[in-house]
């Protein structure tokens, strides 16, 4: 998104969710695909840029009409090659919203809910785990983190630290070392990820909500009117001979 914001300046800030995404199609997605189309068929010569040395690939992250929801978890997510730790609830219509976004509704497998840690051991071998307030460290004492595999933990000490919550032993368990991150997370986040367990809404109660908000009316002629625009876009790139939105 940070592209486009960049390519059209503010003028992308004030539109909705669904014309920012619909962007990045028309405006890197498509005309990259049918200008390598068209190096590949032999059409245009001598081209500025070489896609086959590309060192990256371009796509458009997918999103999903909430009726989806269910299909989303059960079929897609249990088919991707990498972790999937929940779901964003992205509004339509919102604008863009700078830094971090409160409003924004996300939902996470239990077992998926982590925070990041600084670990550190003290010279009597004591646990120290710190997360960050007010940019500096801050010690959450009492907090225990056990090592599932086997791992020693003077070998982790200064690393951040990934941890989900066990409930029933009332520890941290480490899921990985972050060695991608040199902070830990804010104690406002940790916060919320506490809250979010504790909450403990499960993915059959997820759907369940899911599913009393689709059988709405508001939702249902809403979901009409942007089923009849999809079609309406899909057979107007048809007629151009386009390549169409992924």
């Amino acid at each position: 998104m940070s592209i486009i914001s960049s390519y059209q300046y503010e003028f992308t800030f004030v539109l909705p969710f669904s014309e920012r995404w619909r962007l990045i199609e028309d405006e890197i997605i498509r005309p990259r695909h049918n200008e390598r189309k068209l190096f590949e068929s032999g059409s245009k010569s001598n081209p500025m840029y070489k896609y086959d040395m590309e060192l990256f690939s371009a796509r458009r992250k997918d999103f999903w009409l909430l009726h989806t929801a269910k299909r989303v978890l059960k079929e897609f997510i249990p088919s991707l090659c990498h972790d999937a730790d929940g779901l964003i609830f992205q509004g339509w219509d919102d604008p863009y919203v700078t830094r971090t976004h409160e409003g924004l509704l996300k939902w996470k497998y239990p077992e998926m809910n982590s925070v990041d840690f600084l670990f550190e051991v003290g010279n009597d071998n004591r646990q120290l785990v710190f997360l960050y307030e007010r940019g500096k460290k801050k010690l959450m004492d009492g907090s225990r983190m056990v090592f599932p595999n086997g791992e020693d933990p003077s070998s982790i000490s200064g690393r951040i630290v990934e941890c989900s919550w066990n409930k029933e032993q009332q520890c941290w368990v480490c899921m990985r070392v972050r060695f991608d991150k040199s902070t830990p997370n804010d104690i406002n986040t940790y916060r919320k990820v506490m809250r979010s367990i504790t909450d403990n809404i499960t993915e059959d109660k997820l759907l369940e909500e899911i599913t009393e908000i689709i059988s709405l009316p508001m939702y249902a002629d809403r979901k009409k009117a942007d089923e009849r625009m999809a079609h309406a876009k899909m057979a107007q790139h048809r007629r151009r001979g386009q390549m169409p939105p992924q």
